[in-house]
């Protein structure tokens, strides 16, 4: 009997394997958490613009003040992580949106409008570069699994804010968004027992005698990894600015073009960001097997046959081309976000917190100019434009194959 207990008693390394698994799954799931709330500001914004009259520019710079504060703050905050890791940031991080989502509740005109986007965005700044360096550390080697579980964590919860909005808030109006709270404190409870995994696992590896050897050569010269990280920057700006015209006013646009009701847009655009939840969780996994940059050519590139389509299609038609983009589109960012962390060694967190923030902030410019655009020669023309933008894609030839200098 003892012979038979001992012999099926798991092996310290698949204990490890198991725990960081769990530990995936909990940075993925408060992602959820994180993001399902986030979402909630764009869901508003229907209500926003018939309650307090707000013009197509003032729903831009929502979002643009959103963005913004998560993109200034995320790349310092991954910087400084990098040398003094803070592993309790992250229930931090999520109590910083908790107070903005309650703030948002209650915010009856434009500017208290904007200092709950900007609470929320703070929260965003905080949590993502060290949930990113979490996934780092979890990931057993397998990067690009790791990252893409993390991020499909956020793209689920970008896509349920709007469904949940369109079943609480929108019948019961704009208080209602308070009932959310209820996860966020759940997001902090889980953040803070990852906190303890993460200081536990740093501590462990500090006491390693290889973590005290000189840092590895960077795999490239100077001048190659500026290059690369320009395109990567070229086609963060491409991925991002097409996703916030459909996040942004994807509803509006359906609205106005095929006169669905407000629920129904936004169980469209619930379709759409669950095919880009679908496409984030496939992209990782399949730039560990056949290389990133490959991965970024067809995600980036291979979205202009269906976005070139999408201005001229009917509401079914519609619906099918936004389930292909989202799905293509959404397996660029954990292929771009890994490739930068391999071509610059060492700096996880800085490079986390540099494209996170990156995100953010083409997204909140871009929600802002296309806002104007809207305002000036109507909501329809900002699909026209942004159609051309995959075709950006076209300056993955200037990447250097990374995966080779493993």
């Amino acid at each position: 009997m003892n012979t038979s207990t001992l012999s099926e008693a798991p092996s310290p390394t698949r204990v490890a394997e198991q725990t960081a698994l769990s530990v995936l799954l909990a940075i993925s799931f408060s992602h959820l958490l994180n993001d399902t709330i986030q979402a909630l500001i764009p869901s508003l914004y229907p209500l926003f613009k018939q309650g307090l009259s707000l013009s197509y520019s003032q729903l831009g710079l929502i979002t643009l003040t959103f963005q913004c504060t998560a993109s200034l703050l995320q790349p310092l905050v991954g910087h400084y992580s990098d040398r003094r890791p803070m592993p309790y940031s992250l229930a931090v991080g999520m109590g910083m949106t908790l107070i903005g989502l309650l703030l948002l509740s209650r915010a009856h005109t434009f500017p208290m409008v904007i200092v709950s986007a900007a609470m929320v965005g703070l929260g965003s700044a905080v949590f993502h570069p060290e949930a990113s360096r979490v996934a780092h550390l979890a990931s057993g080697g397998k990067r690009g699994f790791a990252q893409s579980l993390f991020q499909v964590g956020g793209n689920a919860g970008t896509s349920l804010g709007p469904l949940l909005a369109a079943a609480i808030i929108v019948p019961r109006g704009q208080g209602a968004a308070a009932w959310f709270s209820v996860l966020a404190g759940v997001g902090m409870l889980v953040l803070w027992q990852v906190g303890g995994w993460t200081s536990r696992k740093l501590h462990s590896i500090a006491r390693q005698p290889q973590h005290h050897a000189s840092a590895a050569p960077a795999p490239f010269p100077q001048a190659t990894v500026i290059r690369a990280l320009a395109v990567l920057v070229a086609l963060v700006f491409s991925k991002y600015v097409y996703l916030t015209s459909m996040t942004s006013y994807y509803t509006l646009y359906l609205i106005e073009r095929f006169g669905v009701s407000v629920q129904k847009s936004q169980v469209y655009l619930f379709v759409f960001l669950f095919a880009v939840a679908i496409g984030t969780i496939a992209g990782g996994p399949i730039g560990d097997r056949i290389g990133r940059k490959k991965v970024i050519w067809v995600s980036i590139l291979g979205v202009a046959p269906f976005s070139l389509c999408l201005p001229h299609a009917g509401l079914t038609a519609t619906i099918w081309l936004t389930v292909a983009i989202g799905m293509i589109l959404a397996s660029a960012f954990s292929a771009i976000l890994v490739y930068a962390q391999e071509l610059v060694p060492g700096k996880v967190g800085m490079i986390a917190g540099l494209f996170f923030g990156l995100a953010f902030g083409i997204a909140g410019l871009g929600s802002a100019v296309l806002g104007r655009v809207a305002d000036s020669v109507g909501i329809q023309a900002v699909y026209q434009f942004c159609a051309y933008l995959p075709l950006i894609g076209l300056l993955t030839m200037f990447l250097p194959d990374v995966e080779s200098t493993d």
